[in-house]
């Protein structure tokens, strides 16, 4: 979806493995973690736990659990209850003597009646807990009578639960063990703990009370009363100075070190670090509830110290999460921040995030590796996400727009300035085009016509062999450079990928690529922008396989104007997005209309400019508010997905695909459906891989009726499978028929809907894959299979965008003559004077194209987009640059004139399609009328009655 330089291929990956991840994860909160065995507990404080071995055992979560503070936190249901002190004498059926103070719960006239305490700060959702208790009867019955442990849980709408743990049968002739466990797979408002179940008459006698989760501690004393200041910690016991206390294993155990693995791995900072050990699942990890500590529409930074340890594990991704439970008992996961992390260092995991809404519970917590793995945490610090300074445009020193900084271009020297990457041969040759490329003719400067002469590269033995020149001292920062050049391959066995690449220190960038076939010159076009200093900056060109030689002519790199482009874009805008229009007025209280003043204003522009939103978003106002004002389409993030819709087969969640429809039907904005189905296999849920062709067949059409007939004229659009020129999941297990049949099937359960393919990187010349070439043979062959294909759907997102790469993409797909639409829209730079003039780029771009009917942007809120820096307002509400930069543009595409009807009662203006108010004044009348103006090339004569 985005240019594959180093870096951002590794994000591409991580928006589709993450999209992934929260559907797997969607399966995994529904299932209860394994069974753990707590360690034994005894009354000691937390850091006297803390044995040699470094292992810290399981905290009890019931306060004041031997009674030694009288009934203080407990609770007698509908009865009597006292303590017997430690020493008195008083037994009351006990032939032994106790030595400790112990419960007696009397005047029972209910089974159910017994003692109890409100456990619901202390326990979270996902982990399991074991109950040890030490009980006793005392009454008139025969032989036994059985004492149980049992939870009441209360949820938001007072619906009320009974969760039974464990039953022990026990007699007067002693105490005995109740034991159990219990799990909560959601978090109700409040959860009591009780001992019930003696017959009526009897007394319940309870000496001590035990709730553990390995490693879990004791949330109530750490959690705040209330809401914490900006200034108090957030995170408890940030450091493991007192050992665990706060933290706890999230369906693991967590242990405290102060060294492991014979002394090889020590804390780089404080004297203790904790690992999360005998993880069975990749969630697992260690955790800390930090609920009523953070507050709604507030950033924050997360920054923990992290490794990995594990037996044939070298490194691993670790992820920091929130979780987080709504009132209503919904449950999000929110990414923070993801690392590659090894076992031979500490790494710093940063990152932010910010609640839209207030949930009733908040935990964060580190998960990620394999299971197996260890995750070693030395520090977890959460504060308030700093404000960074605002930043000056930059302004790069002498910039030549339009002037080649490649030494020797048309080799009138030889080889002079270039070097052969790798043991190759080079040398020069003549037969290669004299005319510059078509994508660079628009952009470049004066130039003089190409030599003829061109590079041949030999010899080759690996695919990155080729003409290289170094040009660090040529390139500005922050100015966006258009590549541009011919290439050639010699004899090969099938069609080779050529790239030009730019090696910036220890990163590559991919500069553009074009697949050649064998005695043709094609063009290869691409862009680049450095953005911090390097220290060596090389060009070179590579890519066929190695023993096909490569060829090599007319390299141009060179900074280009954008200004001047977007000149040129305006003069097409006034041609394609506007119309002449005539108002004629007339009526009876008309009268000489002659200089009548006349004033217009346009309301909106028709032109649909929309954006990602997700569920979470509209729990915020200050984003709906923005939305609703400055939008007119919408596509959800993930909510329509297969994998959110039916994470588990069988079990289908519609619900926040509902709430969004509505909040968008609410506010008169369209919306698009994406996606029916997605073919790139790691986006695929596990159920369905288990699934054989015919189970999976029959999942396809299930899929397809079951979404289409729900929502049947409620999406104007479906991208009906998702990056097929990335993708073949579906077509490898039932066929090549299968793609036309998806779109076949959907068109006959929804006739409105205008199906679309969609797909990225098709716009910027970087990848062979999805060249507008590759697509439109794609869409063809659709066509021919009689699939109903109705729109071109351009995902958009790019890197240092150049507008004639852009638009030759789309010149070559608008020949099939279908409706374009870019769908996913997004740029990327820390600078945002810089992001700006990227989305300018390709706002006008598709705005001045007669194909492009729509844009889509893949969000703009900051915390809420696949990709970091591509936000036009920051995590709490503040407009950047970019953000006024959307603002602008739109208010430059909205049409206003006023002038005087002339001796006919007509006023004439060149207007921008959308809706209009018109007013005039008649007689000290002001008169008010709205309009519309709609596409068409010929003038729109209107007629209003006043």
């Amino acid at each position: 979806m985005k240019r594959l330089t180093a870096s951002s291929f590794a994000r591409r990956l991580f928006k589709s493995n993450s999209d992934h991840a929260h559907s797997q994860r969607s399966n995994e909160s529904m299932e209860k973690p394994p069974v753990i065995t707590a360690d034994s507990f005894d009354s000691k404080s937390p850091k006297e736990n803390r044995e040699n071995t470094g292992s810290y055992d399981a905290v009890n979560i019931i306060h004041n659990h031997d009674f030694s503070e009288g009934l203080h936190l407990w609770r007698a249901n509908c009865c009597s209850a006292f303590v017997v002190p430690a020493g008195s004498g008083y037994h009351k059926g006990i032939t032994e003597d106790v030595g400790c103070s112990y419960a007696v719960v009397t005047d029972r006239k209910e089974c159910w009646q017994g003692l109890e305490q409100d456990i619901t700060s202390r326990v979270s959702a996902g982990c399991v807990y074991t109950i040890s208790a030490c009980v006793g009867v005392s009454g008139a019955f025969h032989g036994s009578t059985e004492v149980q442990a049992t939870l009441r849980l209360v949820y938001q709408n007072s619906e009320t639960s009974y969760l039974f743990i464990s039953r022990k049968s026990v007699t007067e002739e002693g105490w005995q063990i109740l034991e159990g466990s219990f799990s909560l797979s959601t978090m109700p408002n409040q959860a009591i703990f009780y001992l019930e179940g003696p017959s009526p008459g009897s007394d319940l006698l309870i000496k001590s009370v035990k709730i553990t989760c390995p490693s879990f501690t004791d949330y109530e004393s750490s959690r705040p009363t209330s809401s914490c200041t900006d200034d108090e910690k957030i995170i408890v016991n940030a450091n493991f100075d007192d050992s665990l206390y706060s933290w706890s294993g999230r369906g693991c155990k967590v242990v405290c070190h102060d060294s492991m693995a014979d002394a090889n791995i020590n804390p780089t900072s404080g004297k203790y670090f904790a690992s999360a050990t005998d993880r069975t699942q990749s969630w697992n990890g260690i955790q800390q509830d930090i609920t009523g500590r953070v507050k709604r529409k507030q950033a924050y930074e997360m920054t923990a110290v992290v490794r990995v340890h594990g037996h044939n594990v070298t490194n691993a991704d670790v992820r920091g999460t929130l979780w987080v439970q709504a009132a209503d008992n919904l449950e999000q996961y929110i990414g923070i921040a993801k690392a590659q992390v090894t076992d031979k260092d500490w790494v710093q995991l940063q990152g932010k995030f910010l609640l839209n809404d207030s949930p009733s519970k908040a935990v964060i917590f580190l998960e990620g590796p394999p299971p197996g793995t260890d995750i070693l945490l030395n520090s977890l610090v959460v504060n308030r996400a700093a404000k960074p300074p605002p930043p000056s445009p930059p302004v790069p020193e002498n910039a030549v727009y339009g002037v080649n900084i490649i030494t020797n271009t048309h080799l009138n020297n030889g080889t002079n300035g270039w070097f052969p990457l790798g043991d190759c041969t080079m040398s020069v040759k003549t037969g290669s085009p004299h005319t510059i490329p078509p994508m660079a003719r628009d952009s470049l400067g004066a130039h003089e016509r190409l030599s003829g002469r061109y590079i041949a590269v030999t010899n080759r033995t690996q695919t990155w062999m080729g003409p290289a020149q170094v040009i660090t001292d040529k390139v500005k920062l922050y100015l966006t450079y258009q590549i541009s050049a011919w290439v050639r391959v010699g004899r090969a066995s099938g069609p080779q990928n050529v790239s030009v690449a730019l090696g910036v220190d220890d990163e590559w960038v991919n500069g553009g690529q074009v697949e050649v076939s064998n005695d043709q010159w094609r063009e290869i076009g691409g862009s680049f922008r450095i953005e911090k200093q390097a220290a060596k900056v090389m060009v070179y060109v590579q890519g066929p396989a190695s023993g096909v030689d490569l060829m090599v002519a007319g390299l141009h790199i060179f900074p280009v104007d954008r200004r001047a482009r977007f000149n040129h874009l305006k003069r097409q805008t006034e041609k394609i997005r506007k119309r002449d229009v005539i108002l004629k007025f007339s009526g009876s209280d008309s009268g000489c209309l002659l200089g009548t003043p006349v004033r217009v204003r346009q309301k909106q522009n028709s032109f649909p400019f929309g954006s990602c939103i997700c569920r979470t978003n509209i729990d915020n106002e200050d984003f709906n508010d923005f939305f609703v004002k400055n939008f007119n389409w919408a596509v959800f993030g993930n909510e329509l997905k297969w994998y959110s819709t039916e994470a588990q087969q069988g079990n289908f969640n519609y619900r926040d695909a509902d709430e969004l429809l509505n909040f968008c039907y609410k506010n008169n904005i369209e919306v698009r459906g994406h996606c029916i189905f997605w073919e790139v296999e790691s986006t695929v849920q596990a159920w369905i891989h288990s699934l054989n062709k015919n189970e999976l067949m029959i999942a396809v059409q299930n899929r397809l009726s079951g979404l289409l007939t729900r929502f049947k004229g409620k999406f104007k659009h479906y991208d009906v499978n998702n990056e097929m020129m990335h993708g073949s999941y579906h077509q490898d297990r039932l066929g090549k028929e299968i793609w036309a049949n998806m779109f076949k099937k959907a068109h006959e359960l929804d006739p409105s809907a205008i199906l679309f393919v969609n797909d990225y990187h098709v716009e910027d010349g970087c990848d062979t894959r999805s060249s507008p070439e590759k697509y439109i043979e794609h869409i063809l062959d659709l066509q021919d299979q009689g699939a109903p294909v109705g729109g071109i759907g351009i995902q958009g997102h790019i890197d240092s965008p150049v507008g004639p790469i852009v638009c030759s993409a789309l010149d070559k797909l608008s020949i099939l003559g279908l409706p374009i639409w870019f769908t996913e829209v997004d740029v990327s730079s820390k600078n945002e004077h810089v992001r700006a003039d990227d989305l300018e780029v390709m706002l006008r771009e598709a705005f001045a194209h007669p194909a492009v009917e729509g844009v889509i942007l893949w969000g703009f809120w900051e915390l809420f987009m696949s990709r970091e820096d591509a936000h036009l307002i920051n995590a709490e509400g503040e407009l950047n640059e970019a953000g006024k930069r959307y603002l602008a543009l739109k208010q430059e595409w909205l049409s206003h004139a006023h002038g005087h009807t002339d001796d006919q009662g007509q006023y004439s203006f060149r207007g921008y399609h959308g809706s209009y108010e018109v007013e005039v004044v008649i007689a000290s009348k002001k008169i008010t009328k709205t309009f519309v103006v709609d596409k068409g090339d010929d003038a729109l004569v209107i007629s209003i009655d006043i």
